[in-house]
């Protein structure tokens, strides 16, 4: 077969099936609906959320086709049917029809007049089928008619019970016998004018949200035009091939000269902003604005034959409830009847982890799941991009140890790519990848070095005593995560807690921030419940993206300080984690990962915690901004920050934390360690160091 290059056109797609971002958004926001809808009819005085449910709707409107709403309001209803009844149901329907009209009038650019036109023809529609269905159920018409007679009696008898009310008793009977005798146009009428009129309350309501929503991101980066042709990722050759997005002024990839081919694990190391991602779109099926890609069929992207990708974030491919279910998921019936799932878990580590939910899983062991859901699929091409940058590392080591051997198992090729170094040491070929170049060799950026403590440590300000926690306690599913934690620490010092993934860190972290209350035992600040002052301690999240959900940086920062916080103090967060000004305007879209991270930090220091809680600040960046942080994050200490640095990245976290403790399977491994050695730390970084030494014994 000869190869022949991919010609594809680039853009949103809008003809065809619907794309999987579509089906990805059109699923969770119909979810949102059924459970909006649901509660709203279910719950007393929860009415009120059935009138927000159609945003949603809306959103989806005002992003996507026609087809996308439809499908998501048909599945909506069908599951509102099963679970609340047929009233509950046609509610969904009615809100996929404002939201409908109000985003689809708006993704086009037109006006509150198009969207009375289209509310018009949507109430003939719905005033035909209200009319429609009172003639085809007698017993719901008849019972329509009883309603009415009976409130017109009510009313009559009121006014029959004072003389000047009369004449207002004889025009009830009238109105009454018109509606009955001309129940189909009231009817009808009605239900147009309702329809017209919720739409133009939704046009300023629904409207003005959809508005301020618009700049969220909607496209999917790895969505590419159809290509017809058989499915066919190897060998796969890139000739001068460049990629530039679209707004962008400058290739984000330029001249990439690569080819790989089955039998092959190669390993693809930059540093942040080098290209890496990109080029993996352009492996998994992008086409190139310039350039070349080359395969003998499609790239088959997460299909049978195809080209699988492992992502950094290992929760967001974990899409069944059990870990059997997870490797098939997706899968049509048949083939997933064909798949080996204890053999596929037995290759990739987690045998007899079947049954197993996948939310008890560590990180290192989700990301297996996911190269076993991807082997599900018998892959010709496997991606893993920076599949390794958010586990410990002897789960790194493990992960890319796996990835060395499937193309040995299996006709396939595997492609790394990571900002690690060490991770590369396995690969049969290395690419290294510089300002969206291919280079030689990186640079050698200098590794974190402890610097001298510039303030001294004050007194005890949080506390830990006889802390356990256990999820889902009381019921079959318990989990115990944390078993009896003692711990002091001091104001102004910098604390280093290490584990591996599972081993109880995170869920320490969210007690520490007051965010989760303890099975038993307590954790306080101050010498009061850290729960009773939710915000006295920040917590850093390891996604700092999660945490930022305002527009621009600016206005991130500001909602973090408060109401009082203006221009001035904006700018002074951001002095405080060495970023310029400027960036007080920008985008949080356009924010690198280490900007995402130190913006979470501007914000926090703007918030004026006691305390700051971070959950492993340093996953995902490369070595230069691994250094970066811990610089910032000395300043921070030496400005009299209370500091809980919850990380595996031992080596460069040594250069700015005073002491160490270790959490092993929810337990402090030396608990004497852990309580010991304040009053002898007071003397600065002497001190601390050899209380670190022996707490790492």
């Amino acid at each position: 077969m000869s190869e022949t290059p991919t010609v594809l056109v680039a853009g949103p797609g809008q003809r065809g099936p619907l794309r999987p971002i579509e089906l990805a958004v059109g699923a969770v926001l119909g979810g949102v609906t059924v459970g909006l809808i649901t509660v709203g009819s279910v719950v007393p005085f929860a009415a009120a959320l059935q009138l927000v449910a159609a945003v949603p709707m809306g959103m989806l409107a005002h992003r996507y086709r026609l087809r996308a709403l439809v499908t998501a309001t048909v599945a909506a209803t069908l599951v509102t049917f099963v679970a609340a009844g047929v009233m509950p149901a046609l509610g969904v329907v009615s809100t996929a029809t404002i939201g409908g009209i109000i985003g689809g009038v708006k993704r086009r650019g037109r006006g509150l007049p198009t969207a009375c036109l289209a509310a018009l023809v949507a109430g003939l529609a719905w005033g035909a089928f209200s009319v429609g269905s009172l003639l085809v159920f007698a017993k719901t018409r008849e019972l329509f008619f009883d309603t009415v007679r009976n409130t017109a009696g009510g009313m009559r008898k009121i006014a029959e019970s004072r003389p000047e009310l009369e004449s207002l008793g004889r025009a009830v009977d009238s109105a009454t016998e018109a509606v009955l005798t001309w129940w189909w146009l009231y009817v009808g009428s009605g239900v147009v004018v309702g329809v017209l009129v919720s739409a133009v309350c939704s046009w300023y309501v629904l409207g003005s949200i959809l508005d301020r929503l618009a700049w969220l991101p909607s496209r999917d980066r790895l969505d590419a035009p159809a290509d017809e042709r058989p499915i066919g990722p190897l060998p796969v050759t890139l000739r001068g091939a460049g990629f530039r997005y679209p707004g962008a002024h400058v290739d984000a990839l330029h001249g990439i000269d690569l080819t790989v081919a089955a039998g092959e694990f190669v390993a693809v190391v930059g540093h942040n902003g080098s290209g890496k991602s990109t080029l993996t779109r352009l492996l998994a099926g992008l086409p190139p604005t310039s350039g070349e890609v080359l395969r003998p069929g499609s790239a088959g992207l997460g299909h049978l034959g195809g080209t699988a990708l492992v992502l950094q974030r290992p929760e967001s491919q974990t899409l069944g409830v059990l870990v059997a279910d997870d490797v098939v998921w997706g899968l049509p019936t048949d083939l997933a009847a064909r798949v080996d799932v204890d053999g596929l878990l037995r290759e990739v580590g987690l045998d007899g982890m079947g049954g197993r939910e996948t939310a008890t899983l560590s990180g290192g062991q989700q990301q297996r799941l996911a190269v076993a859901a991807a082997l599900a699929r018998r892959p010709a091409l496997l991606i893993a991009d920076e599949a390794t940058s958010m586990i410990d590392p002897r789960g790194r080591r493990e992960l890319v140890a796996l990835l060395r051997e499937l193309p040995a198992r299996h006709r396939m090729a595997v492609v790394l790519v990571t900002h690690h170094e060490a991770d590369a040491a396995a690969a049969d070929r290395v690419v290294h990848l510089g300002a969206g170049r291919m280079v030689q060799r990186l640079p050698a950026w200098p590794q974190p070095t402890r610097g001298a403590r510039r303030t001294p440590m004050g007194g005890p300000v949080l506390e830990l005593r006889q802390v356990r926690h256990t999820y889902n306690r009381g019921t079959p599913w318990e989990a115990p995560a944390l078993h009896g934690l003692d711990l002091t620490v001091r104001q102004g010092e910098a604390l280093l807690v290490v584990g591996g993934n599972g081993s109880g860190k995170s869920t320490l972290a969210w007690i520490m921030a007051g965010l989760v209350t303890p099975s038993s035992g307590a954790c306080l600040l101050g010498g009061k419940p850290v729960t009773r002052q939710i915000g006295r301690v920040a917590l850093a999240f390891q996604h700092s993206r999660l945490q930022l959900q305002k527009q621009t940086v600016g206005t991130e920062i500001a909602d973090w300080g408060g109401q009082a916080t203006g221009s001035g103090a904006v700018g002074r967060a951001l002095d405080a984690v060495g970023l310029d000004r400027a960036l007080a305007a920008r985008s949080i879209e356009e924010l690198s990962g280490g900007q995402a991270k130190r913006v979470v930090l501007a914000a926090i220091v703007a918030s004026h915690p006691q305390v700051v809680v971070l959950d492993e600040p340093l996953a995902g960046l490369d070595p230069k901004g691994r250094a970066d942080i811990v610089e910032l994050l000395a300043r921070l200490r030496d400005s009299g920050l209370t500091l809980i640095v919850i990380s595996h990245d031992v080596e460069d976290m040594a250069a700015v934390c005073d002491r160490t403790v270790h959490l092993n399977e929810g337990r402090f491994t030396d608990s004497h360690g852990v309580t010991a050695g304040f009053t002898d730390n007071t003397a600065g970084p002497a001190a601390a160091s050899g209380y670190q030494d022996r707490s790492h014994r």
